[in-house]
């Protein structure tokens, strides 16, 4: 093994463990009830089973996986093969879509979380495009919002925007439907949370985590929480994706299974829920001899949306535990952590939270 560089060496109690716990418990849920639908909107009377194992799912796990959910998997494969592509191309051609500090798409190489560095590299692209930046939206006057952000197409390989494209409407639709059950499952109507995502900032990560020499001591990505509304993700055969089980905290790893989505719940589910449920810590392990590829879809509001519990969800026995958040400035605090190494801690929900008595 070469020297390792200190960058990517995670603490000693942060260091995956040699004994792995795979797949106890998480739920694997089946959206066969939901198929069938053309209507907008899903009636309940159909899918209460669905409806209650969604919320089940969200409440004990935060996590669950997804079959039969209609995402064409030669879609799925198209963009599974374009990123493949993509970043077996040589670094200068990579480094033509690298994001800088004007425009935080596309290609970068050198992503922090909690401040350690991940072993990984990864392309990033906006599902809205251009993505709508309200001028009012005044960030403590951060410069690097400019009016609309553009997603940044290699030229290579030839069908990479097509592939990006395509995939991105089938799973924006699935991300949709999804906050369908989970309205409903919080006793809320369908449609609840539709209107945040008319200027979503939405977008679509393509990670390669390249075989790592030492895996003990690195993270493909160090342990953390989705600041957003839901993610959807593919994950290859390989796998690595490991879940804090709220019940005891230890990490379990999430078994692939073929032509399923993983999906989690964001900090402003968990914002919007008054803790009913919970955005939960989960990372990813790199092992020395495999390539994993992964492609998360993040489904995120409007900038200018203001994160606070739903007032039909309080009342005397359940106060807000949240002071207003809104999302475009929270965004930006946590966009510039991902740069670089900082001496100041990550923004965090819990800075939002009101004092307990």
């Amino acid at each position: 093994m070469g020297e390792v560089d200190a960058a990517f060496v995670q603490a000693s109690e942060h260091r995956p463990k040699t004994s792995v716990i795979v797949d106890e418990g998480i739920p694997l849920i089946d959206l066969s009830p939901i198929n069938y639908q053309i209507e907008d909107t899903i009636p309940v009377s159909c899918i209460q089973g669905l409806v209650k194992e969604i919320g089940s799912a969200c409440k004990e796990w935060g996590f669950f996986q997804v079959i039969n959910h209609k995402v064409p998997l030669d879609k799925r494969q198209r963009i599974e093969d374009a990123a493949r592509k993509f970043f077996a191309l040589d670094m200068g051609e990579k480094l033509k879509v690298r994001r800088d500090a004007d425009n935080v798409l596309g290609y970068f190489e050198a992503e922090h979380t909690k401040n350690i560095r991940d072993w990984k590299e990864i392309y990033d692209f906006n599902v809205q495009e251009p993505t709508f930046i309200p001028p009012l939206l005044e960030p403590d006057n951060d410069q690097s919002l400019q009016f609309q952000w553009d997603n940044r197409w290699p030229h290579n390989p030839p069908d990479f925007k097509e592939a990006c494209q395509e995939y991105a409407e089938e799973v924006e639709k699935l991300a949709y439907k999804l906050m369908e059950l989970v309205a409903l499952s919080l006793g809320l109507v369908p449609n609840r949370f539709r209107s945040y995502f008319t200027h979503n900032t939405s977008n679509i990560r393509l990670n390669h985590y390249p075989p790592c020499p030492y895996p003990h001591l690195a993270l493909g990505l160090g342990h953390h929480k989705d600041t957003g509304v839901l993610t959807v993700l593919a994950q290859d055969e390989v796998g690595g994706l490991e879940v804090r089980r709220k019940s005891d905290g230890e990490w379990i790893r999430v078994k692939p299974i073929f032509n399923s989505f993983i999906i989690n719940v964001g900090d402003m589910i968990q914002i919007w829920s008054n803790d009913c449920y919970e955005s939960v810590e989960h990372r990813v392990v790199v092992n020395s001899e495999k390539d994993r590829f992964s492609i998360p879809f993040f489904l995120k509001p409007a900038l200018y949306t203001d994160v606070m519990p739903f007032e039909e969800l309080l009342d005397d026995k359940n106060p807000p535990k949240y002071r207003s958040l809104n999302w475009g400035s929270f965004r930006t605090a946590r966009l510039r952590s991902n740069f670089a190494k900082s001496n100041v801690e990550n923004l965090q929900i819990y800075h939002f939270k009101f004092p307990s008595d």
